[in-house]
């Protein structure tokens, strides 16, 4: 039963029952400014069930609803929603719910009534248009009507651009992503310049920005929307890993997104060409025939610039590197090929295999050391150290992110840093180490290089002197880098580096069934299980619904009771992909509901869809230098400020504040994705392993996964999609030409 007749219905928001951050679905409870507008008797609390698609709502924001009344079969009463308009309280009530929702920086409900007290009707003109009168009220000083003023017009900024993008059909839960980048240009930014939202604002992609242009009246083969959507295309794949995009394949995707011939395509990658947005080269191959005859082939290869030149310097300075006369460690390299092993391994065992990586690492200017868990990569790294020590050389130690360093000071007993730190980088200065003032280091030597992006790797190259060393220590057979190239790949197929690859499992690292099975993985093979195991497990069901249950019982209950490990701080959810009843997303949800309920004591607060709560395990998803936290790095929420609106994570001890506006930078990591996993280790670590993750079942990412546990390993859900990922060995391949270069230039 419905009422066919569009109504309107305005009042505050007193509940957000579900929000949907994707599509803006959402049941809320609002409370009505007027009982005469509603067509049936009043509900004993006041409140009446809304749904429809929806901005973002906080509780205490004042709501203008146009849209239908319906009866549903379950939830009774319901009003779906058509239009929503934010708008402002017109009674003097409205004001105060308002005013002391925490909506405004600094006013909590105290304040909100005394400041309606004196005001009334007024009061919400008064903050707009004489603010300085604010100081009539008992206990508001001028700091505090300087920090009220300034959130007033962030919250109206904000609503200006959700009206804007509500009129345009676009979801407006990105408004405050926009208004946190460009603040009181917001509007501007995006009425006049709409695809640099694309680049600017994470969670923008060319479809949203170019809805808006098209709605603006931009005309569907423009230039600029073409040049738009190129770069789409180009940064799409760099966010898959690619470095440059074969022309082949840009020009038939960019028009299958545009929507425009090929030809125009081409025309336009023509301009970008001159305008050095992008840059173009020619690889070529040799490709053997059958017959033993060999033919050359060649590919156009499109960049993005930046990639372009990193690829180019990467491949100089190596080249530079190498083929310098001069080495630091001249001495030393003629101790070790003479053969004197005793000065390498002196109180320390060493196997053959690892002798030989430190005389490669001290005889050559570049190496790379890899190996799987076990084979000695930590024991050969500390020997070497204490070989460089011995002969009084310097050396510097780092790795990729926060996590991996911590791990590589302790597994090393010397002082290790991110590369961030170790090059000087300075938010708004750049890096501080760089070709004209080098590390001054005899060896550097960089752990989890698995992780190294092109860009970052040719950062990091600039700073290592001629005479330097640089030791590559990682596992290659784990994921590639999270941003674009395949670094440690490249290198290792281009012939051009030294490579060691440690091979024998050491009999104490054999006794565990977790580098044991990961082994296994590496080689094809299924994990194995014993009775008495004690480190590696594997659990069947056979369907996703009670995968998903027995994995949160694992997390809370079983592992703790068995094995003494806290589910908070020593058990790692990791999943292959974030959609899904064991996703990352669901299992953040129900984990959170399982070891961090919420009990009306703690305070929290949805943000981007998500409820934040004092006690969460929260991950920083990208590098804020500022705050000096990094992309992967893990913490607990340990403090929310309703009324300053902050929110504050204590990583590795020390305390991080964010503001509500920054939220957008912490996701829930009770689960998180085996991506975001690399370099870090867990004492325990449950993986599900599912049919409907089917296209993300690869040996090197359940390799991945497993080799993250330093104690217990489980995997939850069915041996047939344990058998698929350790049968899929073919990495996905990214277009880089790091190898090609140093090979052919």
């Amino acid at each position: 039963m419905s009422n066919d007749s569009q109504t309107q219905v305005s009042g505050s928001v007193e509940r957000v029952t579900y929000y949907n951050e994707e599509n803006g679905y959402s049941v809320i409870r609002l409370k009505p400014d007027s009982r005469g507008m509603l067509p049936f008797k009043y509900a004993s609390d006041g409140l009446v069930t809304v749904v429809g698609n929806l901005p973002e709502l906080q509780p205490g924001e004042w709501v203008k609803l146009t849209g239908k009344w319906s009866s549903h079969p379950r939830h009774g009463r319901q009003f779906q929603v058509e239009l929503c308009e934010k708008s402002m309280p017109a009674t003097v009530e409205g004001i105060k719910r308002y005013l002391g929702s925490g909506m405004i920086r600094g006013v909590g409900r105290v304040m909100a009534e005394r400041i309606v007290n004196r005001f009334g009707a007024e009061t919400l003109d008064v903050i707009d248009e004489q603010p300085e009168r604010l100081q009539e009220v008992l206990g508001v000083g001028k700091q505090r009507i300087r920090g009220i003023v300034k959130a007033w017009a962030e919250q109206r900024a904000i609503r200006d651009v959700m009206v804007f993008l509500q009129a345009h059909g676009v979801s407006t839960g990105l408004a405050v992503k926009i208004y946190k980048r460009y603040g009181d240009q917001s509007l501007a930014v995006v009425q006049s310049t709409p695809y640099k939202l694309v680049n600017d604002v994470a969670g923008i992609g060319f479809i949203t920005a170019d809805k808006i242009a098209r709605a603006l009246g931009l005309a569907h083969d423009d230039p600029n929307r073409i040049e738009a959507g190129i770069a789409y295309t180009l940064n799409r794949m760099a966010d898959e890993g690619h470095v440059y995009v074969p022309q082949a394949e840009l020009e038939p995707q960019a028009s299958e997104i545009l929507g425009v011939t090929a030809e125009q395509v081409t025309a336009v990658i023509d301009q970008l060409t001159t305008n050095n947005f992008i840059q173009r080269d020619t690889l070529t191959y040799e490709i053997s025939q059958p017959d033993a005859s060999k033919t050359v082939e060649e590919e156009k290869a499109v960049y993005l610039t930046p990639f372009f030149y990193s690829e180019v310097g990467a491949t100089k300075r190596i080249q530079q590197i190498i083929s310098h006369p001069t080495s630091r460690l001249a001495g030393l390299r003629q101790a070790v090929n003479s053969n004197r092993l005793s000065v390498i391994s002196e109180g320390m065992v060493l196997a053959e295999q690892q002798l030989e990586a430190i005389k490669t690492a001290v005889s050559h200017k570049v190496t790379v050391l890899t190996g799987g868990p076990g084979t000695g990569k930590t024991t050969t790294l500390r020997a070497l150290l204490d070989l460089l020590d011995r002969h009084h050389h310097t050396y510097l130690l780092a790795s990729p992110t926060g996590r991996a360093a911590k791990r590589l000071a302790e597994a090393t007993g010397r002082e290790a840093k991110t590369i961030h730190r170790l090059l000087e980088f300075n938010p708004g200065e750049g890096f501080g180490r760089d070709q004209n003032n080098p590390l001054d280091a005899d060896m550097i030597i960089i752990d989890e290089a698995s992780m190294l992006d092109l860009v970052l790797a040719n950062t990091l190259l600039k700073a290592v002197g001629n005479d330097s060393h640089l030791l590559l220590v990682g596992d290659v057979d784990q994921l590639p880098s999270v941003g674009a190239g395949d670094v440690l790949r490249d290198l290792i197929a281009s012939g051009k580096t030294a490579v060691i690859r440690l091979q024998t499992i050491f009999r104490q690292a054999a006794d565990s069934l977790i580098i044991h099975n990961a082994h296994r993985i590496n080689q094809g093979l299924m994990p194995e299980t014993l009775p008495d195991g004690k480190d590696f497990f594997i659990f069947v069901k056979p369907e996703m619904a009670e995968t998903a249950e027995l994995l949160v019982d694992i997390v809370k209950n079983r592992v703790p009771d068995r094995f003494h490990l806290d589910p908070l701080d020593d058990i790692q959810v990791l999943a292959p992909m974030y959609n899904g009843l064991v996703g990352v997303t669901q299992l953040n949800e129900a984990l959170q509901e399982a070891l961090n309920p919420g009990n009306g004591r703690k305070p929290e607060r949805r943000l981007g869809g998500r409820i934040f709560r004092v006690g969460d395990k929260v991950m920083q998803t990208v590098n804020n230098y500022d705050k000096n936290v990094y992309n992967g790095d893990i913490g607990r929420i340990v403090g929310l400020d309703i009324l300053q609106q902050t929110i504050t994570v204590s990583i590795d001890g020390n305390p991080v504040v964010y503001d509500f506006l920054e939220a957008d930078e912490l996701v829930h990591a009770f689960a998180i994705s085996v991506h975001k996993s690399q370099g870090a280790e867990y004492p325990c670590v449950v993986i599900p392993m599912v049919m409907q993750h089917y296209m993300m079942l690869q040996r090197n990412l359940l390799y991945t996964a497993v080799t993250r546990a330093k104690k217990l390993a489980i995997l939850v859900g069915t041996r047939r999609a344990i058998h698929i990922a350790v049968k899929n060995d073919k990495v996905t391949q990214r277009h880089t030409a790091l190898d090609w270069r140093l090979q052919h230039q």
